[in-house]
C-alpha cells in the first residue's frame, strides 16, 4: 500500500516512516472524536480570468458546499472525518495551511472541489484543465498524479519555474496525489508554509499517510 502509493506519485521518502505515520494516524482516528463540519466557508475574490485569487479581498456571500454535495448523514460523517484529517496534519506538523479536495463533477466540467481545510480564506474550486494547470500546482498535481514539493519558493520562481501565488507569506508547498483503489488520481491534498525547507521527509510521511486513508472517506 505504502510502495504503491509512493510508486505512483513519484515521491522518494522512506517507505518506513510512512508505514510508522499511517500506524499513528489510523490509531488517532479510531480513538478519537471527529471534527465539526463546515458546510460554508468564505472565499476570495478571483482575479482577471480567474485564474489567481486576489489576497485579502473576500466574496459577500460564502460558499456552500451543500450546492455540490448532499447534506445527509453519510455526506457528514466522511467530511467530519476528512476535517479531522486536517487538523491532526495542522497540529502535528504546525502547517499553516492545509487542504483536501476531491474531483467533483460540475455544470462547467470537473473540478477539484475543497472538502476541508485549515488556514486563511482559499478559492473552493480549481478547474481540470491543461489550460488552468500552467497557473495552478493543485490542477498540475491532479493531472498528471505525480506529487509536488516546493521547499523555497522564491528560489524555484528565480530558476524559471512557475507558480499560482494566493499569500505571499508561502514560502514551502507539498501538493500531493490521492488514488482510488484503480490508482487514478481522485483529488489532492495542499500543504502551504510561511518559512523554508517545511516539508522534511518526516513531514511529507506523515502528509503521505493521510492521502492514503482519505480517499476512503471522499464523497
Amino acid at each position: 500500500m505504502v510502495s504503491s502509493y509512493l510508486s505512483h506519485a513519484q515521491l522518494n521518502v522512506p517507505q518506513q516512516l510512512v508505514s510508522l505515520e499511517l500506524a499513528k494516524l489510523e490509531d488517532f482516528l479510531v480513538t478519537s472524536q471527529p471534527s465539526a463540519v463546515r458546510w460554508e466557508y468564505q472565499i476570495p475574490e478571483l482575479g482577471e480570468g480567474g485564474a489567481c485569487s486576489l489576497f485579502g479581498h473576500l466574496q459577500d456571500e460564502p460558499f456552500k458546499l451543500t450546492d455540490y454535495l448532499a447534506e445527509d448523514a453519510q455526506t457528514r460523517q466522511k467530511l467530519a472525518q476528512l476535517q479531522s484529517v486536517v487538523d491532526y496534519v495542522v497540529e502535528k506538523t504546525g502547517v499553516d495551511w492545509f487542504g483536501i479536495y476531491q474531483n467533483t463533477q460540475t455544470e462547467v466540467g470537473v473540478q477539484l472541489l475543497k472538502l476541508a481545510y485549515f488556514g486563511a480564506p482559499s478559492r473552493p474550486l480549481f478547474p481540470l484543465t491543461e489550460q488552468f494547470a500552467s497557473g495552478s500546482n493543485n490542477v498540475q498535481v491532479a493531472l498528471s498524479s505525480k506529487g509536488r514539493v516546493i521547499n523555497n519558493v522564491e528560489q524555484y520562481l528565480a530558476s524559471g519555474g512557475e507558480y499560482y501565488t494566493c499569500d505571499p507569506k508561502v514560502k514551502s508547498e507539498a501538493c500531493l496525489p490521492l488514488f482510488d483503489v484503480q490508482n487514478n488520481c481522485v483529488g489532492i491534498v495542499d500543504g502551504e508554509a510561511f518559512k523554508n525547507d517545511f516539508f522534511t521527509d518526516q513531514t511529507l510521511a506523515l502528509l503521505i499517510a493521510c492521502c492514503i486513508k482519505i480517499p476512503h472517506f471522499l464523497v
